[in-house]
């Protein structure tokens, strides 16, 4: 009886040690999708000045090392002249104004199933009736773990 009583309290220290492992969990996603509007065909570049009552295609890159999962476009006025963290090249700017009839475009995507390298394309019309002057082109991207990635620039609408 003393024997069981004795393996059983080394059991637990002998399960302790055998559950460990020393290799890395190389099933850990560590790495962000990327996205870029810096190529040929990506659309708008910093400072594109858009005209009202026009369709445009938005275009932007995106890649992952698993699988990409969803994509946003974002276009928003910048009459007070804010910024963004991931922001490139600075526009120059009209004064700061109220906002009256500003263009708000705001829509999620989902990328297709697997997909490692997906090109954006969404076409947009840009209201004859919005509130010429700056705005912010924003894209994000998700990967199917969950990390982000996003881009954005300075364009005009007149």
């Amino acid at each position: 009886m003393k024997s069981i009583i004795k393996y059983l309290r080394i059991l637990p220290l002998i399960m302790m040690l055998t559950s460990c492992s020393s290799s890395d969990d190389s099933g850990v996603d560590e790495e962000k999708p990327s996205i870029t509007i810096n190529y040929d065909g990506g659309f708008p570049q910093a400072c594109e000045v858009l005209e009202r009552g026009n369709t445009y295609t938005f275009k932007a890159r995106a890649t992952d090392n698993l699988a990409l999962a969803a994509y946003s476009l974002n276009i928003h006025h910048n009459f007070d002249h804010h910024t963004h963290d991931d922001q490139g090249a600075q526009c120059e700017l009209e004064p700061t104004k109220d906002a009256v009839n500003p263009m708000i475009y705001i829509e999620n995507f989902d990328v297709e199933e697997g997909a490692t390298s997906y090109e954006i394309n969404v076409s947009i019309d840009i209201p004859e009736d919005i509130d010429p002057g700056d705005y912010h082109c924003s894209y994000s991207v998700t990967d199917v773990t969950g990390w982000q990635s996003r881009t954005s620039v300075d364009i005009k609408i007149l």
